[in-house]
């Protein structure tokens, strides 16, 4: 269905009991949830929330302001076309990955490969048993690359969770040969420090290189040592994926001290994550250029030589900014959209409490030439729709919608669902279209929604934490142009060139 309701009575009256709890000001403060190295394999959030805030998203839904207890909306442009709940493999949905007609579905344990030649209806290919968090995934042509960022008793798919101080326990990269996209088989697996919280692909022609962003060291584990001030490097031939190796551990952020040259984070900078790491990294090869949401700082950086990348420019938001998660490039390369994961994903961010510069996109331009580009902020973009206290909201992955001339991209936010939104004027940003379901829980937070939207040829496709893959269809004259553009894989973090 499609909702209609006012939106400006909706902003007014969701956030307004959490504001008097003081649940918001203690999320504010609070370094958000980091990737710690053994999270385990489940998803973490469940939390109270008030009286006043319960019966506040009650009252909301009674009214129709919000959508109710898991009831679907939409904006008139937007058709959900499908929704593939999750079947043998019961963890948190993650990330998407895409091939041919085929969508890859990451999982906390393991993945789940998806027939999309008929949008309309997905078919499962295989689901493969392989747990350890966040199964950020991704693909290159018969190759398969995890995540695993959980501490496990070893590599292979049969580990269980063991002590991250232990040295024995394993984290990292796992790689599959997905020649046979029915019958996947394991080939490789490299060790990282830290493990892998996320992983960015630099494909070459004999070679893909694999940057590995993690963070969160301490002295007590033997496997992730302070400081931790880089990415992991790996290559992976492809005729012999199974000699996959660790080539490197370049610096991002030099300094003297324990911790590198990041952001200090609390105390220097209160409420701001202190940059240990990098959670995410997008590449565009085209341009030789990566953009970096690295905790506490964005970084703008050079991968000529990819297996010695070289920064250009680093900038940090110390009033808005809690958690730098991700970016993504405009089709000039003139612009950098960085994700700001205020609560880490795990709190009710998007209310009047919140308000709409935290929690929100940053716009970035890209002044300037060669190794003398500066990253300058133009403005924010957060969903115009408050939503209730009971559902975790934040700015989170989303890719672009290829139409010439302009910068649009989808994206999701938990349980804010999926907007579609205009950056062509970086001062100015404005959302097109969007989706979302009424809250999982109406009696405590509960970790569901959206955890990637991306489109791909002509369709959206997001992975929903706890409902599992749907698929929608976005029709407007201001975004059509993009169903002519056809690609024969996407990894959104590795942004291709839509019109070369």
């Amino acid at each position: 269905m499609t909702l209609l309701n006012d939106l400006r009575t909706r902003r007014r009256r969701l956030g307004v009991a959490a504001a008097c709890t003081g649940l918001l000001a203690a999320l504010l403060t609070a370094v958000p949830a980091a990737a710690t190295p053994d999270p385990g394999d489940g998803p973490a959030v469940r939390q109270q929330v008030s009286p006043g805030s319960r019966a506040e998203a009650a009252a909301a839904i009674a009214d129709g302001e919000i959508p109710g207890q898991d009831e679907i909306v939409h904006s008139d442009n937007i058709e959900h076309l499908a929704n593939i709940p999750k079947d043998a493999l019961p963890g948190t949905n993650s990330d998407l990955a895409f091939q041919g007609k085929y969508a890859f579905s990451g999982n906390y344990d393991g993945f789940r490969i998806f027939d999309i030649s008929n949008p309309k209806s997905p078919k499962t290919v295989a689901q493969v048993l392989c747990p350890g968090s966040q199964n950020d995934i991704s693909v290159s042509g018969d190759l398969l690359f995890l995540s695993t960022d959980s501490s496990r008793s070893d590599s292979s798919c049969n580990s269980t969770t063991q002590p991250v101080t232990e040295k024995s326990s394993w984290e990292g990269m796992k790689v599959f040969d997905i020649s046979d996209k029915a019958n996947p088989k394991y080939v490789a697996a490299v060790e990282t420090a830290c493990g892998s919280h996320t992983h960015t692909l630099v494909p070459e022609r004999k070679n893909v290189y694999i940057y590995v962003s993690s963070y969160s060291p301490n002295a007590a584990y033997p496997d992730c040592q302070p400081p931790h001030d880089g990415i992991s490097v790996i290559k992976v031939p492809r005729k012999a994926p199974e000699k996959a190796a660790l080539v490197g551990f370049p610096v991002l952020f030099p300094g003297e001290g324990p911790d590198g040259g990041g952001n200090p984070g609390s105390p220097t900078n209160p409420g701001v994550a202190k940059t240990t790491g990098c959670h995410d990294l997008t590449v565009l090869p085209s341009k030789d250029l990566a953009a970096g949401a690295c905790m506490g700082d964005g970084i703008l950086f050079s991968i000529k030589d990819p297996e010695h990348p070289k920064v250009i420019d680093q900038v940090q938001d110390n009033v808005n900014f809690a958690f730098w998660h991700s970016a993504t490039f405009n089709q000039k390369a003139n612009k950098v959209v960085f994700t700001d994961e205020l609560g880490g994903g795990g709190a009710a961010t998007c209310n009047a409490a919140t308000g709409p510069d935290k929690g929100a996109d940053g716009i970035y331009d890209i002044v300037g030439k060669g190794d003398k580009r500066k990253l300058v902020f133009r403005s924010y973009y957060k969903i115009p729709r408050y939503q209730a206290d009971t559902e975790n909201c934040v700015a989170h992955n989303g890719s672009l919608i290829p139409v010439k001339g302009k910068d649009i991209m989808v994206q999701a936010w938990y349980q804010g669902g999926v907007s579609v939104w205009d950056f062509t004027n970086s001062s100015k940003p404005k959302e097109l279209a969007y989706f979302e379901r009424g809250p999982l829980d109406t009696q405590v937070l509960r970790g569901a929604g959206s955890w990637s939207a991306y489109y791909y040829n002509g369709y959206i496709y997001s992975n929903d934490i706890a409902k599992g893959f749907d698929v929608l269809r976005l029709d407007d004259k201001r975004t059509d142009p993009a169903k002519r553009i056809r690609l024969p894989e996407l990894n959104v973090q590795t942004q291709p060139d839509y019109f070369d």
